[in-house]
């Protein structure tokens, strides 16, 4: 029964990544915007789910949005810093974003937050949806975006929805297979992973040397020979240090032999019943992970305490969905969408409003399943070439009043694995979130809303500016950022296929808000370049005398650096400053001069 019906400018569903960024964009340009979400951490993959060690966007031009600003707000507030696994740039406890959400929402009047809801009904008037109906209260809005990790209201909009893979023959991708198969049929999307996070209690340890980790036990089916080699070919240590985050804690998010889990994952949409059983199965896979890993590398390692706000705290409050129902858009995001143009290191560009730039990675249990390369080497190490997300992606083909603003968007299945990390679903949030409001503002439907006028909103933000042309060389807070954002905008066949633009790089950090947060301060050392194949560079380090002698890879996230190590002559002496990653070895390289 109903008891009380809001009205909104926006109603957002779902308080995941997308879901959240949409919902803070959509109230700071003014909409009066309801949020309502089914847990208590907003945030999604990057809170909610312990995925909080993200992937992509993580060079220093693809920081820009709600997602650099993230980033610098995390910077100010995780104790120890980011710096901490091999698997990310940027690894923290989960606790910590979802305080910057929570702070962010509580800063906006015109946000209502609603947790611990999920929607039952919606209200449709013809071909346009006007509401959400949840067990108590309603929810009328002019319009209303699906933000659920699932795409709980393409299902009960009955607005149509792809779900599971598409043949080569549908739009001609490389990597689709001609027919279908058993693993088609075995795992119609990507498994999820209940992420549960372990802590290392070596420090607390007796002098008897008997740990203190209490006893992880084995859940319902449990199995050794399932995790049996998931670290073979790593070692323990750097297997522990993949998802390493600060004082002492680990994600467990392990594809090779670990707790992917993708049984029977159709029942995810059958029923809310089917549903909590695949949630609970994979739980219980995780928990028996986590008893795996105990009992091999020994009791120093147990569940984490007080991280997540629910018992027992170590695990997540819901899976990591890698995959949705993924909604029939005005166009399709395909394969040949996400990867380099001939010759090139960029995807063509088309209706853009945000920017990837992960390769795409596919998880199915046991499987490998090959991809079309999209990596490059870059700054040291490999990162994935850069695509842009078009607006026309989150309009349904037939439906008005509705966005979508997750994983939902209209996406093959090929094409999702680069698609669904969380720094593009930020983007794609923060995009939708700015169009329903400006829709609102237009009164139109988001398919009449100029896609110009969102793209200029989102490069001239007064808090977040996004950029929507994927530059390797246009830092963020550089002087000609928005010039050249505008440039390639009006003449899309000029883009660089290199992804460089003519404007000469800069070492220079502006007095600007936008590029505050992004320097820190930096550690110097002096030491002996060796240029080991292109893109691959190492220091010997000489100075300070504490840590003469040491070996080091050299990393670099921003172009500047990137130009400077790939001129230098092998076996240079160099001084340069940045900030060592211990578990990674590695030294993230901020500045960089002669010797």
């Amino acid at each position: 029964m109903v008891n009380q019906i809001y009205t909104a400018d926006v109603l957002v569903v779902g308080g995941g990544t997308g879901g959240t960024a949409a919902a803070i964009q959509a109230a700071r340009r003014g909409a009066k915007t309801i949020l309502v979400s089914e847990f208590s951490w907003l945030g999604g993959m990057l809170t909610s789910a312990g995925v909080s060690a993200p992937d992509g966007n993580e060079l220093e031009a693809f920081q820009t949005g709600l997602w650099g600003a993230f980033l610098q707000e995390l910077r100010q507030r995780q104790p120890g810093g980011l710096d901490n696994s091999w698997v990310s740039f940027f690894s923290y406890n989960p606790r910590i974003g979802a305080e910057i959400f929570a702070d962010w929402v509580q800063e906006l009047p015109n946000l209502h937050w609603i947790s611990g809801e999920v929607p039952i009904e919606v209200f449709r008037q013809g071909d346009c949806i006007t509401g959400v109906r949840f067990a108590d209260f309603a929810v009328t809005a002019k319009i209303i975006l699906d933000g659920t990790e699932l795409g709980d209201l393409l299902a009960l909009g009955e607005i149509p929805y792809r779900w599971g893979w598409e043949l080569q023959s549908e739009w001609g991708e490389p990597s689709a297979p001609v027919g279908f198969n058993s693993l088609t049929e075995r795992y119609p999307v990507q498994a999820p992973t209940y992420v549960v996070i372990m802590q290392d209690f070596g420090e607390a340890m007796s002098t008897t040397g008997v740990a203190t980790a209490p006893e992880i036990p084995p859940a319902p089916n449990y199995n050794p020979s399932q995790f049996t080699g998931a670290w073979d070919g790593y070692g323990a240590e750097t297997f522990l240090n993949y998802g390493r985050l600060p004082n002492g804690l680990f994600m467990m998010n392990w594809p090779i032999c670990g707790n992917d889990y993708g049984e029977g994952v159709e029942r995810l949409i059958e029923s809310d019943v089917s549903r909590g059983e695949f949630i609970q199965e994979s739980r219980s896979h995780s928990q028996n992970f986590a008893h795996f890993i105990q009992n091999q590398l020994g009791r120093r390692y147990g569940l984490a305490e007080k991280v997540f706000p629910h018992t027992p705290t170590a695990f997540a409050l819901h899976p990591y969905y890698r995959e949705s129902r993924r909604l029939v858009g005005l166009t399709t995001v395909r394969e040949q969408d996400i990867l380099p143009i001939a010759t090139g290191r960029v995807a063509s560009i088309y209706e853009a409003i945000a920017v990837g730039n992960y390769a795409n990675d596919h998880h199915y249990p046991g499987i490998e399943f090959p991809l079309q390369p999209k990596s490059i080497r870059w700054g040291g190490r490999w990162t994935g070439t850069p695509f842009t997300i078009p607006y026309s992606s989150l309009i349904p083909a037939t439906t008005d009043g509705f966005l979508v603003c997750e994983k939902n968007l209209s996406v093959s299945h090929i094409a999702n694995g680069a698609t669904r990390l969380q720094p593009v679903v930020m983007g794609i949030g923060q995009a939708a979130g700015m169009a329903a409001a400006m829709c609102v503002e237009l009164n139109c439907q988001p398919r009449d809303l100029p896609v110009r006028a969102l793209q200029m909103a989102l490069l001239e933000d007064n808090r977040s500016k996004a950029a929507i042309i994927p530059l390797f060389n246009l830092p963020p807070n550089h002087s000609d950022w928005l010039h050249w954002q505008l440039y390639y905008l009006n003449n899309p066949e000029a883009y660089p296929a290199s992804g460089d633009c003519p404007c000469p790089s800069s070492s220079e950090y502006s007095d600007s808000t936008f590029g505050k947060g992004l320097i820190r301060e930096s550690n110097c050392f002096q030491g002996i370049f060796y240029r080991l194949d292109q893109q691959e560079y190492r220091l010997t380090v000489t100075a300070p005398a504490a840590y003469q002698g040491q070996n080091w890879q050299l990393v670099t996230l921003r172009s500047h650096i990137d130009e400077q190590l790939r001129a230098y002559p092998h076996e240079q002496l160099i001084t340069l400053c940045g900030h060592q990653n211990h578990f990674a070895n590695w030294l993230l390289v901020e500045h960089l001069n002669g010797g």
